[in-house]
């Protein structure tokens, strides 16, 4: 049984359609990720996922149920982080995480799971005192206290230091091992392609792609890319058309699948002596030399624009819908 199965799914608000149409599959066990631009439908389809909104139309099954009409025994079976909650402040660590399992038949020892979110030595200093990476550690340990089968993680590391947010990758990651399945919304591309097992892109209330980091480049057709400055000095010489290079901002770019050919013959060429002007040398020619596969951001921004190249139109999800937040209860509701 997957952990998510959506068939369909239809959400509209008289003649706003927020999701027209949306079909997805989330296996046990995995980090998927859920990518789209602001208002393309992400909110209201996770918020109906979650069962805290109801749907137009199409079929829906988290955990085996349908979110519109499960027990509150399903319930407990979901954890949730928001993108922002508060968490009352007089209260220590471990004081918020024992509360919030109380609300729960079967929980996991809070001290557990402060050790498990790395706060075992902040486990008695109050929330308010906290630092910004450890009030969202503290945001998963409220979801985590309840044993969950199924975490959504709303941009989990929004604001974080680089540092902060390679420890909280790791962490999440640790979430696969422990057998939970992750839904994660992050507008960070890096985050998406260092975590996600497999990632879906939502625009116009759509999914316009899905697959891993690899599948979802190739149904752009996107390629490596060979760069360096465009500008490296007045004497340099014309790139020859036969290497098909064009200038990207400050850059020059070479697209190809066949890197390790084209950047012989073009490292061939700007070393030739004959390449050189006269009292220059022919290595100046290829300044700040990269080669970079394509990233996901990359994939990203040609899924989601439109023919014109502009970003893709939203699917007019309402106003407020792409940042949710809770009070007091570390985002259940």
């Amino acid at each position: 049984m997957n952990a998510i199965e959506v068939r369909g799914l239809t959400k509209s608000y008289g003649d706003v359609h927020a999701v027209r149409g949306l079909d997805l599959t989330v296996g046990q066990g995995e980090i998927f990720g859920f990518l789209g631009p602001n208002g393309a439908g992400k909110t209201t389809t996770i918020e109906i996922l979650e069962g805290f909104r109801e749907r137009t139309g199409g079929d829906v099954r988290v955990l085996g149920q349908d979110p519109a009409t499960a027990p509150l025994s399903w319930r407990e079976d979901i954890g949730i982080v928001l993108q922002e909650s508060e968490i009352e402040g007089e209260l220590t660590a471990r004081e918020a995480v024992t509360m919030q399992s109380a609300y729960f038949s079967a929980p996991r020892n809070p001290d557990e799971v402060l050790e498990l979110v790395g706060l075992a030595d902040a486990r008695d200093q109050r929330a308010a005192k906290l630092s910004g990476g450890q009030k969202r550690r503290l945001d998963l340990a409220m979801a985590l206290v309840g044993d969950p089968k199924l975490v959504f993680l709303d941009e989990p590391t929004t604001g974080f230091d680089p540092s902060a947010r390679r420890e909280s990758w790791d962490m999440i990651s640790a979430l696969r091992d422990l057998g939970n399945t992750v839904l994660l919304t992050t507008h960070y591309m890096d985050e998406a392609q260092n975590l996600a097992d497999r990632i879906a892109v939502v625009a116009s209330g759509q999914i316009v792609a899905k697959g891993t980091a690899d599948e979802l480049a190739e149904q752009v057709a996107a390629v490596p890319r060979i760069t360096w400055s465009a500008a490296p000095s007045p004497s340099a010489p014309t790139v020859p058309d036969r290497f098909g290079a064009v200038v990207d901002g400050d850059r020059m770019v070479i697209e190809t699948h066949d890197v390790v050919t084209v950047l012989n013959e073009l490292t061939n060429w700007a070393t030739d002596p004959a390449t050189a002007a006269p009292g220059g040398t022919a290595s100046h020619v290829l300044v700040d030399l990269e080669i970079a596969r394509p990233t996901l951001e990359d994939t990203y921004l040609r899924l989601t624009a439109s023919p014109d190249g502009a970003t893709a139109p939203p699917a007019d999800e309402p106003t407020g819908g792409s940042k949710r937040r809770s009070r007091g209860r570390g985002g259940r509701r």
